[in-house]
């Protein structure tokens, strides 16, 4: 008997936005069952997203996802199937405070919004934030104040008129020594604790399930996924993904409505290829 044929990788990380889900927050039916025969040969699937716990936990559990996942920018690893927080990273006030005062003497003021810690941490979204339309819950505030109350794990900012990377430029280069910035998506540029990124919270789970960097496979489409690639073996990004992410990517495959996620994993796990097919190249 032939001996079992090696995975390419034994971890598969995948974004969930503009990467894993389509536009309306689902998964195809091809990209579903890509990872479930790879996860069935022996790799694992970890989602790893900037979305927090209470604005990730009803997509997992659709999903019926019950594994490991990054939450939070990496500040979060969430047990799915127990639904249980295994570790959560704050940020601290008085510095993203401090922050936030040196970028808006630069910009003027800010647009604000901050998500709380916690399972059940909620989105204080104070006047002038433009959120996206969609499902996600927020409490909508009337005093900015509120949203320094509570721990939190992430301030999110707009401006008027800048654009998020131009907004983001100014805020690491005013205060990149106070907090980490990233941008995560359209309209969404984030503070964060100082060195915090995917990287983290991915090295994290990888490490509860005894996986390394150099067997991880991920996938993304955006800024905030550039130390993710960095520390895995090989990154994908989406065709829909940022220029900057592109430019450090290993590959670029097909976009997030196009079965992006499956035509690699059917190249690189025949046994995720759909019956008759030697595995499909973008």
């Amino acid at each position: 008997m032939p001996a079992p044929r090696a995975l390419p990788y034994k971890l598969i990380a995948t974004d969930l936005d503009g990467t894993l889900l389509r536009h309306d927050e689902t998964i195809s039916e091809r990209t579903r069952n890509a990872l479930a025969a790879a996860t069935a040969a022996g790799a694992a699937h970890i989602v790893v997203t900037g979305r927090s716990v209470p604005w990730t936990r009803h997509i997992l559990d659709s999903l019926d996802y019950h594994g490991l996942a990054v939450c939070g920018q990496g500040a979060q690893v969430y047990h799915a199937g127990e639904h249980r927080l295994l570790t959560s990273v704050t940020l601290d006030r008085q510095l993203a405070g401090l922050a936030l005062s040196k970028i808006e003497a630069e910009t003027g003021p800010l647009l604000l919004a901050a998500s709380r810690d916690g399972l059940e941490g909620e989105v204080l979204v104070a006047p002038g934030y433009r959120i996206q339309e969609g499902p996600l819950p927020n409490v909508m505030i009337d005093d900015p104040g509120e949203l320094w109350a509570a721990p939190l794990n992430k301030v999110y900012l707009q401006h008027p008129t800048l654009g998020d990377d131009a907004l983001a430029g100014v805020a690491r280069e005013i205060a990149g020594d106070l907090v980490g910035v990233t941008v995560s998506g359209e309209g969404i540029v984030e503070l964060l604790p100082l060195g915090l990124t995917k990287a983290t919270g991915l090295s994290l789970a990888a490490r509860r399930l005894g996986i390394t960097a150099k067997e991880t496979l991920a996938f993304g489409d955006m800024p905030n996924d550039i130390s993710m690639f960095a520390w895995s073996a090989y990154g994908v990004a989406m065709a829909n993904a940022h220029d900057e992410l592109k430019a450090v990517a290993d590959e670029i495959t097909a976009s997030h409505e196009e079965d992006g996620i499956a035509h690699v994993l059917e190249r690189l796990y025949p046994c995720a290829a759909p019956a008759g097919a030697e595995g499909t190249t973008v």
